[in-house]
Parts: structure tokens; sequence; C-alpha cells
């Protein structure tokens, strides 16, 4: 990389406790497992619904042990840390067997936590109750452009922020099983945008979303196509636009698929991309009145958030179990996110902008 002031992965601080993965999905054996494989993690186990596949993916990876169930997994003493890449609607009933099982001492869920904030907050208070680290793979925090543009908020090279808007123009990959639940775009692709908005500028006063239904997705859905706008305290307004119609498609046509950023301070601009719909490192541009006499710094490296980014959720959990302390992506912290997920779901309900103040956490 180079401008060595800005770093955009984390260190790896920790990498022995054993990994015990639950799902064998594309997250799991694209992301997951591709990272943990460069970090040098031990993975010991492996199950998921189907065993063909999770036998598939260990051999892929080079996994010891294959379960014949998640439940089996997750009794076995090796696994000290526990994986899950998993349906929400499947996920709690996972976490609940592994906040009893003595020997698994770390948790990292997927998101959404579950399917209601209700079910979050009491899966936030059980792992509280019995004192196991709970973290929810938020991992668009670890999408190296985030990094580093959190680095310049916080060392204040754009000043005050007036100004961000995440702008998303690509196609996700709907998993089947989100064809069973009402909720789809905001739940399942907004939330990497509302969660790493908190985790560059804290908590929003307000959101106002709006929806319109996609038309490439076949299923019943409440919310497709997704707009959303944020308030701070400090006068920052912010937008987060998911189109995941982003035009249409076909034989001939010229895909031009992207997510833009963009964060405009008082004493400078950054903005740059997010390359997970082209599979290249995402990137970074800024100027600076304080830091580069206004002129714009193009930043570089050559990791990219799918899969590199799952390096550093998982590493955080590592660091925290080991060390005893709280993670960077704790429960607590996730229960907020799903507070404004569902804060933006009742403002397309109700037509109106919804402060969080109306939606209990506690």
């Amino acid at each position: 990389m180079t401008n060595s002031n800005l770093n955009p992965d984390p260190e790896i601080r920790c990498n022995d406790l054993k990994i015990g993965c639950i799902g064998a999905g594309m997250i799991m054996a694209e992301c997951h497992l591709a990272g943990y494989s460069e970090a040098g993690f031990p993975v010991v186990a492996i199950a998921s619904r189907t065993k063909s596949r999770a036998q598939e993916v260990a051999g892929r990876w080079s996994i010891p042990k294959v379960h014949d169930t998640p439940e089996a997994l997750i009794a076995d003493n090796d696994v000290e840390i526990l994986d899950i890449a998993y349906p929400p609607n499947l996920q709690p009933a996972l976490i609940r067997a592994a906040l009893k099982a003595p020997h698994i001492k770390g948790i990292l869920a997927q998101k959404p936590l579950a399917l209601s904030l209700e079910e979050a907050i009491a899966l936030r208070d059980e792992a509280k109750a019995v004192g196991k680290i709970l973290s929810v793979n938020q991992n668009m925090r670890f999408d190296q452009s985030m990094r580093a543009l959190k680095q310049l908020l916080d060392r204040g090279a754009l000043g005050e922020p007036i100004f961000a808007q995440i702008d998303m123009h690509a196609i996700p990959h709907w998993q089947g099983f989100l064809e069973d639940y009402d909720r789809l775009t905001l739940s399942n692709m907004s939330v990497h945008h509302l969660d790493v908005l908190r985790f560059l500028f804290g908590d929003p006063v307000d959101i106002t979303t709006l929806t319109r239904p996609d038309p490439r997705t076949t299923f019943d859905h409440s919310d497709g196509i997704v707009v959303s706008t944020m308030r701070f305290t400090s006068g920052l307004l912010a937008l987060s636009l998911e189109d995941v119609w982003s035009g249409p498609r076909g034989d001939g046509y010229e895909d031009d698929q992207f997510i833009n950023w963009r964060v405009e301070g008082a004493e400078g601009v950054a903005k740059g991309t997010i390359g997970w719909p082209t599979g290249a490192p995402s990137t970074l541009t800024y100027a600076s009145k304080k830091e580069t006499d206004g002129k714009w710094v193009s930043p570089e490296w050559e990791t990219m958030w799918f899969p590199h980014a799952f390096i550093g959720v998982m590493e955080q959990l590592q660091h925290a179990v080991a060390t005893g302390s709280k993670p960077e992506l704790d429960i607590a912290d996730n229960v907020k996110t799903m507070a404004l997920v569902e804060a933006g779901y009742r403002s397309i309900e109700e037509a109106r902008t919804v402060s969080l103040a109306e939606i209990s956490i506690k």
C-alpha cells in the first residue's frame, strides 16, 4: 500500500483459537474460509444443513472434521469459536445452544442477527447473562476504504462532517431462504450501509426511508429499491441508496454496476468506491486543507472487501476472547443497527420520518 499513514487492514493480534463453522454456502466457502486460510486461523470442524456440501467445502479447505448436524458441531469440545453463516430464522437456536456449551468461548453470528429486533435484544441479554462474547458479522466495517475513511475522520482531516452518501447500483445475490421472508433489501443489503454509517459517524437522530418493488425480484417482498436519509446530532445529513434493480440485464447489455461513496467535511472531501460488484479493491481519494493542501491524494492497496474483510471480523473476535475485552463488532452495538433498520421499516410503513428515540432497545 502507498501512504503508510492510513492502515486499511487491521493487525492480526490473535489467530490460534479453534473455529467450528456452521454453513457451507457461498459466503462461508468463498469469504470466511478464504480469509481464514490466508490469516492462518485454525478451522477444526464444519457442518451444514446438507452434509455432502459440508464435505465438499471441508475438502477444499482441508477442514479435518465434518459433523452430521450443526448441533453435533456445537457439542464438539474441540471448538472454541463458533462461526455461523446460516439463515436468520434458524440462527437464534444455534446461538442459544452455543451459549450453553462451556467449551465455546465466543460466537460470530451473521447479520441480520434475527428476524426481529425483539429477538436480537433477547440474544444480547442472554449472552450477557452467561458472560459469553457474541459478535455480529458486520463485515463492511472492515472494507479497506471504510477503515481508511474512519481514520481520516478520527484525525480530523476532513473537519466537521457535513454530508455523506453511499450510492449503490448493483444486483445482490438473494439467497433462496429470503423468499420465505417479507423483508428484503433494508434488512439484508441496506443493513451494511446503515451499520457502516453508524461506525463512521455514530447514531443518527432519525431516519426517513422510501421504497418501491424491484422488478427483477420475482418473489413477494415489501422493500426492493430503498432510499434512506438520516440526520445526526451534529447536523450531518447522510443518504443511503440501494438500487438493487440498477437497470435491465441480458445478452449484449453492458454492465455498469457500481457502489460509490462520498463524505464532505468543513476541511476536506473524501470519495471512493466499494469494489464488491466488480471483484476489485475498494478505493479512496481525498483532498484536505489540513493534510494535502487541497490536492487530491489516492492511497492504494491490494486487499478487497471479499474475502479480506472477513480476516478482520474473525480477528477482532479472537482478540476479544483472548484478552477478555469487548469485541469491535459487539452484540450490544449491533442491536443499535437493528434498531435503525427497524426504524427504517416503520418509516416505510407509516410514510414519515421516525426518530430513533421511538425504538426501544432496553
